[in-house]
């Protein structure tokens, strides 16, 4: 009997069925002649390099990474080695937001914003009619800045410079602006509670023009919980007097990519913590990803795995050997062949590493589980569980081990029983549990290991007989 194992169940206090999605492992759609689908590890984190101070965010130009560490504007070479370009001012925390055009880097940092090229060098752009530039981005020539509650333009001939009449409004709703964007062109203003796009008009004053069909009744809640993915608006948000989910807006609809267990997440933190909430997005051999980064995990939502399965397919991520805690991966930028990215608790600078499943050298979990097991209401004997998997690729000179608990009501859970995967090089190590045990009504199976332990699986199956009462 196959078992599925792309997400599983579990129950707690409440009168519900939950999903368990996989941890630190990713679903894979792809048809093998074993299964249909498998789960394999997420990429490792390997040290790239220090800079000095706690990243706030970046972005890649000419092929180059860029990014604000502690006050500083840095170059990130493809070496490894950081260069200070200045100070930008800013605390830990701050995160900062990047665009440019063709001949300068832009940056936005505790409401200021900075011009950067090498001919240049770094400049801040001191027009007193800027006021607060909370986020900037380049379209059409214009660098558009807000300051929560307008749209601003610096003239096309002066980048230094703004005309206090050349400046617009999101008015659909009396709700803040947290972030401006740029899809297909055209300039998207992403509100609380709503969402407006503009059209380049050529206008005397401001030159965009709201599309009215375009709209959209639902916002993000913070700055850094919206990015451009898959030709969208991604965000995390809802409307007016709605509790907040994680949506795809286009062509004036937001189509609602969670379901009840990334709700119930995401309803578990206040407002303002989820207003910290930062996305990246990773499109990677036919992975489109949204990675969520929450205040104790991440959440990643894969587009491409979604539409080739007619499922929405998630899963977690976390840095942690027991339990969930900070995933200590963001602000992820390709540069020179890799995915750079930054640890938010130190100065280290990392890029994500297929080859390891550890995070910055330390040992993590990994976990998943199956639906619920059910015989048609007579119970069974478990007598053999075999996970169909890639064994032979542990670390070298380990034995590590991996184990299975049940649960017969979905929110407790027998001891773990462990096994070894065999050594490095073992391809043909089977991974069997004998004698599992009974069940007289229905039944969850869930697996656990860590990063020692660098393996794909393809299927679970178990040998079941029927109970005779």
């Amino acid at each position: 009997m196959e078992i599925p194992i792309v997400s599983g169940i579990y129950s707690d206090s409440t009168p519900a069925l939950r999903t368990s999605y996989p941890v630190n492992l990713m679903p894979v759609p792809k048809s093998n002649g074993i299964s249909g689908s498998f789960i394999r590890p997420c990429p490792g984190i390997s040290l790239f390099g220090v800079g000095p101070g706690i990243d706030r965010g970046g972005i890649a130009r000419e092929g180059i990474c860029y990014r604000v560490m502690g006050e500083f504007l840095v170059r990130v070479n493809s070496d490894g080695s950081v260069d200070s370009l200045g100070s930008v001012g800013g605390a830990v925390g701050q995160s900062c937001s990047f665009t440019y055009s063709f001949d300068r880097l832009a940056i936005t940092s505790a409401g200021r914003m900075f011009y950067w090229s090498p001919s240049l060098g770094l400049i801040e752009l001191a027009d007193e009619d800027l006021g607060i530039a909370n986020d900037v981005v380049w379209i059409d020539g214009y660098f558009v800045i807000t300051d929560g509650s307008s749209l601003f333009v610096t003239e096309l001939n002066d980048p230094l410079s703004i005309n206090p009449l050349k400046y617009g409004s999101s008015e659909v709703d009396p709700d803040a602006i947290v972030s401006v964007k740029k899809l297909r062109n055209e300039l998207v203003a992403v509100n609380r509670n709503t969402i407006e796009f503009f059209d380049n008009a050529g206008s005397q004053f401001f030159p965009f023009l709201r599309v009215n069909g375009a709209q959209i009744t639902k916002g993000a809640i913070g700055r850094n919980a919206c990015a451009i993915f898959m030709d969208t608006v991604a965000f995390v948000g809802g409307g007016r007097n709605e509790s907040p989910s994680v949506y795809l807006g286009s062509n004036a609809t937001a189509l609602k990519i969670s379901n009840q267990e990334i709700d119930i997440l995401l309803q578990s933190f206040t407002e303002a913590e989820l207003s910290t909430a930062i996305m990246d997005v990773k499109k990677d051999k036919s992975h489109d990803l949204l990675f969520i980064h929450l205040p104790d995990r991440t959440i990643v939502y894969d587009g491409g795995a979604s539409r080739e399965m007619e499922t929405p397919v998630w899963h977690q991520l976390t840095s942690s050997t027991g339990g969930f805690s900070r995933y200590r991966a963001q602000n992820m930028i390709w540069a020179y062949n890799n995915w750079l990215v930054a640890d938010p608790l130190t100065n280290n600078l990392g890029y994500l590493n297929e080859s390891i499943s550890s995070h910055w050298g330390n040992t993590v979990r990994w976990e998943f589980s199956t639906p619920i097991i059910y015989s048609g209401g007579t119970g069974g004997v478990i007598n053999q569980l075999e996970l169909v998997a890639l064994p032979g690729r542990v670390i070298p000179g380990l034995n590590a081990i991996i184990s299975t608990s049940y649960s017969l009501d979905g929110e407790g859970w027998s001891r773990d029983r462990g096994i070894s995967v065999g050594t490095t090089g073992d391809t043909k190590k089977r991974l069997v549990w004998f004698k599992q045990g009974h069940f007289r009504n229905y039944r969850i199976q869930r697996f656990r290991g860590d990063s020692q332990s660098n393996l794909s699986f393809l299927r679970l199956e178990a040998q079941i007989e029927k109970m005779a009462y």
